[in-house]
């Protein structure tokens, strides 16, 4: 699948002076907490199956936070593209890797990412998909633009500071999703920023839900975590956060669900 831009336009006369990759976390810190994640996954009995990761801006939250700067924004882009064919595109920096970064950005192969980002529309969204034949192959899908950054222009995947990995386990009758921390320093450093973002917006009023909404091939018999809403049929479920404390306590979204 061809990568495909449509009108892309960006103005921004705000932090100019900050570096690409620091811009990117003040922008995160902040969209993190005027905005809604949602993840989703359909599950079939033979393991394969379909993952979606929604990234939504609330518009007001968003305005609360940004104040007057909120209708200086002038932005709009439309972009959707295949993982494996970013990798094609900058095949020559992809080429000069260690084989250890080839192998991790190969799993994100078959990923498709559509941005679209509209100061006109107000409309401000990430959709992130990958099919599998088993879930277990996923990729760490919440690290899909990072690395799409990195390559693009060259990054060491080294220098990423990420703390925590999420992966996928499916048996035919238990399903997990499994969070693991893998930097206890990088963890408390952004449990500390995010502590401190918390006190600076603590006034406003904001949107930032993190949902998982998964669906499964058979009727529900457990769910680990006691504040899952179980649907009607028993075949699927809801599970709802907030974005800061999954950031906070990544491991505190684990789940098991055992299946009749």
């Amino acid at each position: 699948m061809k990568n495909s831009t449509n009108n892309v336009y960006l103005k921004s006369n705000h932090f100019v002076n900050i570096p690409m990759k620091k811009y990117i976390a003040l922008f995160l810190l902040v969209f993190l907490s005027s905005c809604q994640v949602t993840e989703t996954i359909h599950l079939n009995q033979d393991g394969t199956g379909k993952i979606e990761i929604s990234k939504l801006r609330e518009e007001q939250s968003y305005m609360q936070l940004m104040g007057e700067e909120y209708s200086k924004e002038e932005i709009f882009r439309d972009t959707t593209y295949v993982f494996q064919d970013l990798i094609a595109k900058h095949s020559e920096t992809f080429s000069r890797l260690p084989a250890f970064e080839k192998a991790i950005f190969q799993k994100f192969n078959t990923v498709k990412v559509h941005n679209k980002k509209s100061s006109f529309e107000k409309e401000f969204r990430t959709t992130i998909t990958q099919n599998f034949t088993r879930i277990a192959e996923v990729a760490d899908l919440y690290k899909t633009e990072e690395y799409a950054d990195d390559i693009e222009n060259n990054y060491a995947l080294v220098a990423e500071e990420h703390y925590y990995s999420v992966n996928f386990t499916f048996d035919g009758s238990t399903f997990k999703r499994l969070v693991k921390i893998t930097d206890a320093v990088e963890l408390k450093k952004q449990q500390e920023e995010i502590e401190r973002l918390k006190i600076r917006f603590s006034k406003f009023k904001v949107v930032q839900n993190f949902i998982l909404k998964y669906h499964f091939p058979r009727k529900i018999k457990s769910v680990s975590n006691a504040n899952a809403k179980i649907s009607e049929d028993k075949k699927s479920l809801e599970l709802q956060f907030l974005i800061t404390d999954c950031l906070v306590n990544p491991e505190s979204t684990n789940l098991e669900v055992i299946l009749e």
